[in-house]
């Protein structure tokens, strides 16, 4: 990318972020224009050079230098993996409060047409993949950058102390490993300082830039993770009476897996059953001897998430008895459903209304996404809210697909807000 089209970029986006409607002009507006150039070539940095959980090590190194750079008081490396943790104390005395940016990519290949798109390849589940940032993490990390830059300016003003915390693998550890906000929680990543609440935010491709979002509540659903085996007996494709058929097996359980969902759980409850891989087979004429089924389960009540593991086992052995096969059922429960808290989001909401105006501040219904800040906001208060992304007059691919496209005038807004959650809450707890 030139150097001029990088100054044509950054003035772009410093004019798009004055015709913003919001609060009048302040010192926070003065030191987000100041830090936004800076921060934006950050984030074509980390866009360009993308990297999977746990791996995130030019990422973690870049975060780290970022933060000694503004003189923070303490700085750590080397959390839950790549993950790196910053304080940064005011001047007056005061509470404590977190925020949080995830810095992981994804396995997909780019197709954005940008002048910094990703070209990286790596090995990912033993295939060699291209690694993009498809879910705006490369945003997320960049705004926090950002809001580094403008606390650390006027530090003497803050009346308490800010938690920076960048986290790895919000999209899940590679098999095998732990890693992502769980193993941060375990390592003790609140505390010493433990702060009294925690905000987060994620962009959002279905929302213009200039808006903000959030969703008082129940806000992004638990994420389980299921693996079935199914067993027949393996025989040729004409001589089926002679084996025991897992490939109608699953057929049939793939079926009989949709009326959990629509026979067994309350038709007002939010739960999903999703089969996404099918697997089995090794020639047109062979009926093979197993089939393998992986899929997802999201949901918000943790009796749901019970109620579905059960039906799911009495499902899948009813199926394979009567087929005359077997079955190998592994349900994992994941990340807990991320829960914005009621008294928090009250108090903090009006900010959002004060950076961007009331009339671009969205109530979002819930989704069944999932987001593993949900560890966080489960040890204290927490506010995760969204973040508008999209140019008017463009179009971006949905969120891991690859033709996701973070404007760039998305990073000074983030970090408008931010700054003023942060300001707001330690100004008025």
């Amino acid at each position: 990318m030139s150097v001029m089209t990088r100054i044509f970029t950054v003035a772009a986006v410093v004019f798009f972020l004055s015709s913003v409607e919001g609060a009048q002009d302040s010192g926070i507006d003065a030191a987000v224009r100041k830090a936004a150039p800076e921060i934006i070539l950050l984030r074509h940095q980390i866009h360009e050079n993308p990297e999977l959980g746990n791996r995130e090590f030019k990422t973690a190194a870049l975060v780290a230098d970022h933060l000694r750079k503004l003189g923070f008081d303490d700085v750590r490396t080397n959390v839950a993996h790549t993950g790196v943790v910053g304080i940064l104390k005011g001047g007056r005395p005061g509470g404590v409060v977190a925020i949080r940016a995830d810095m992981d990519a994804l396995p997909v290949t780019e197709d954005t047409g940008y002048a910094f798109a990703s070209k990286v390849r790596a090995e990912y589940l033993g295939q060699d993949v291209g690694v993009m940032h498809a879910c705006g993490h490369d945003i997320h990390t960049a705004v926090q950058l950002g809001v580094a830059s403008v606390l650390a300016s006027m530090r003497a003003e803050i009346p308490g102390t800010v938690k920076f915390i960048f986290q790895p693998a919000e999209e899940g550890p590679p098999p095998g490993e732990e890693g992502g906000a769980e193993m941060m929680v375990k390592e003790g990543v609140m505390d010493n300082p433990r702060p009294s609440a925690v905000f987060g935010l994620h962009t959002f491709a279905q929302m213009e830039l200039g808006t903000l979002g959030y969703t008082p509540g129940p806000a992004l659903a638990a994420v389980d993770h299921f693996k079935v085996r199914i067993i027949g007996k393996q025989s040729h494709g004409a001589s089926p009476h002679l084996g025991v058929d897992p490939v109608v097996m699953a057929s049939q359980a793939v079926l009989a897996l949709q009326t959990i969902r629509s026979r067994n759980l309350p038709p007002l409850a939010p739960s999903v059953v999703t089969v996404g891989i099918v697997r089995g087979g090794t020639r047109f004429n062979i009926i093979p001897d197993e089939v393998w089924l992986e899929g997802t389960v999201r949901s918000y009540d943790p009796d749901i998430r019970d109620a579905v593991e059960r039906r799911m086992g009495e499902i899948l052995a009813g199926v394979t008895t009567a087929g005359g096969g077997s079955h190998e059922l592994v349900y994992d429960r994941g990340t807990p459903a991320t829960v914005n808290d009621l008294a928090l989001t009250d108090r903090m909401a009006p900010t959002l209304a004060k950076v961007v105006g009331k009339d671009h501040v969205k109530v979002i219904e819930p989704t069944m996404g999932g987001e593993d800040f949900a560890y966080f906001a489960n040890e204290v208060p927490g506010f995760f809210f969204r973040l508008g992304m999209v140019k008017p007059g463009t179009e971006s691919g949905d969120h891991h697909t690859p033709t996701f496209r973070a404007d760039d005038a998305s990073i000074p807004i983030g970090m408008k807000a931010m700054v003023n959650l942060v300001l707001d809450y330690l100004g008025t707890r």
